[in-house]
This record gives C-alpha cells, sequence and structure tokens, in this order.
C-alpha cells in the first residue's frame, strides 16, 4: 500500500517540498506519494493529518508552533525549542522533530568572517535556529515587529528587540525569518533601518525561495552576498526524509537526488 506524505503551510502552493521528496521516493524505489496540503487553521493540523491517511508531514508557515502543540511525543531539540517542522507516525501516535536547524546552520557555512547575527522575526523557525546558531557560537539578536512574541526568547537569554526599541548596530549577517515578501511585496521591517543594517552587513539570507523578495532586491542593491532558502530547504528535507524512512537510505545520495531535482 502505498504511503502518504505531506506539507502543511499558508501559504503553500509555492513549496518545491513535493518535488524534492517526490524524486527521492522515485530515485529509491519507494512506494510513497508527498503531497501539498494548504491549511489556515493550524489548530486543525492533527485531525487533518490522520483524515488524510499520513505516514509523515513537513510543517512550514505559519503552523510550526501549532505542529509542537499536536505532537504526542517530542524529540528533546524540538522540545528545548518549543517548534516543529516534521511529524511521522508511529504506532498511532505523532512524533514531533525540527530539521530547519540543522538545515540552516549548514546553509550559512558558504558564508566568510561571520560572527554577528541579526535575526528578523520570532517565529517557530527562529525559536530552532537561534538555539542551534548559539550552540555553534554565533552572537545572535532577534527583531521582531512587536515584543509580545519576543519573551520565550528574553527568557532563553537572547539579545530581543522590537521596532519600538531597537538602535542599530553592527551585525554580519542579517536574515529574514519571517514570511513578508513571500505572497506579497512587503519588507520585514522598515525601509530605512534595513538600508541602515545592509550598509554595515556582510551578508544576507532570506529563507522564503521561488522567488526574488523585496528584501533581497535590496540587498543586492548594496552588493551583498546573499542566499535564499533553497539550500536550507535541502538540507532539513535530507534530515526530514531519513526520519520518513527510518534512516534506511544514505544521506548523502538522497541529498544529489534533491539538489538534482531543483537544478533541473
Amino acid at each position: 500500500m502505498q504511503k502518504k506524505y505531506a506539507i502543511f503551510g499558508d501559504p503553500v502552493e509555492h513549496s518545491l517540498s513535493p518535488l524534492i521528496h517526490n524524486s527521492a521516493f522515485e530515485a529509491l524505489g519507494i512506494d510513497a506519494k508527498y503531497y501539498k496540503i494548504h491549511l489556515k487553521d493550524g489548530t486543525k493540523l492533527k485531525e487533518r493529518f490522520f483524515k488524510e491517511g499520513l505516514c509523515g508531514a513537513n510543517i512550514t508557515v505559519p503552523h510550526k508552533e501549532q505542529a509542537f502543540m499536536a505532537s504526542d511525543y517530542l524529540d528533546p531539540f524540538a522540545k528545548s525549542v518549543g517548534a516543529v517542522n516534521t511529524l511521522v507516525l508511529k504506532n498511532g501516535a505523532l512524533y514531533g522533530y525540527n530539521t530547519d536547524a540543522p538545515g540552516f546552520l549548514r546553509s550559512i557555512e558558504k558564508f566568510d568572517d561571520i560572527k554577528t547575527i541579526l535575526i528578523l522575526g520570532a517565529g517557530g523557525t527562529t525559536k530552532a535556529s537561534s538555539v542551534t546558531l548559539r550552540d555553534a557560537e554565533y552572537r545572535v539578536t532577534i527583531l521582531n515587529r512587536s515584543s509580545g512574541r519576543l519573551q520565550p526568547f528574553i527568557e532563553n537569554g537572547f539579545e530581543c528587540y522590537s521596532f519600538d526599541n531597537f538602535k542599530v548596530g553592527q551585525y554580519d549577517l542579517i536574515v529574514n525569518m519571517t514570511s513578508a515578501g513571500l505572497s506579497d511585496d512587503s519588507l520585514p521591517a522598515p525601509k530605512e533601518l534595513l538600508e541602515e543594517l545592509l550598509s554595515n552587513a556582510k551578508a544576507v539570507v532570506d529563507i522564503i525561495y521561488g522567488k526574488e523578495t523585496p528584501f533581497l532586491k535590496l540587498a543586492k542593491a548594496y552588493n551583498l552576498p546573499f542566499s535564499d532558502g533553497k539550500e536550507m530547504l535541502i538540507q532539513q528535507a535530507v534530515l526530514a526524509f531519513d526520519l520518513f524512512i527510518d534512516g534506511e537510505y544514505d544521506l548523502e545520495r538522497v541529498e544529489a537526488i534533491m539538489q538534482n531535482a531543483i537544478a533541473s
């Protein structure tokens, strides 16, 4: 019987996850299919997972914290950061994992001389990535539109600001982890503030992929090295795929298949 997997998100139409996972299933001879599921109400995630008869799923914005709540069991890292991007069905229960952070860490290794990182946004991806980056000895600061979502980061010892109290400093890497620019032409922060930050930065990352966001367009004007979210997508997908198929295949082979899928 064919196994079913999916990605949940809002929006989700842009997602390349079905392409890369289905390419891996096909190349490895695995009888499985991966779908997109547009879910507006994150509280319905668990119900929809079982209704669709899924064996596993990936979760994208804005439902990573809801996926955390939906999990019956949590991987220690996912539990520590409060966000889940991968669900796996085992014996009728949902196991929650987070592959975002190790995926992001691998994706920024190409940039030289990065010590300080400013993350724009305080959602589930930031929760996971900030901890991993700090463990890797980067100095991480978080900037969010409002202060309401910053409390967990403050309690975890991060330097945090909202637009109201932020004073521009020098940061080597500026990262957009908001959904700004995903389905519209908005910036993740006021343009004047971003221009001041970019004038002192060494590199820029936008975790959105598949389009040139207004944020990346602005970064290009400063001739900064940059990347979108494709590399993070691949790295986190390889780790999620490994969880889906219970470690049965060589990860380097899986990565090569997925890289080739988005390159073709």
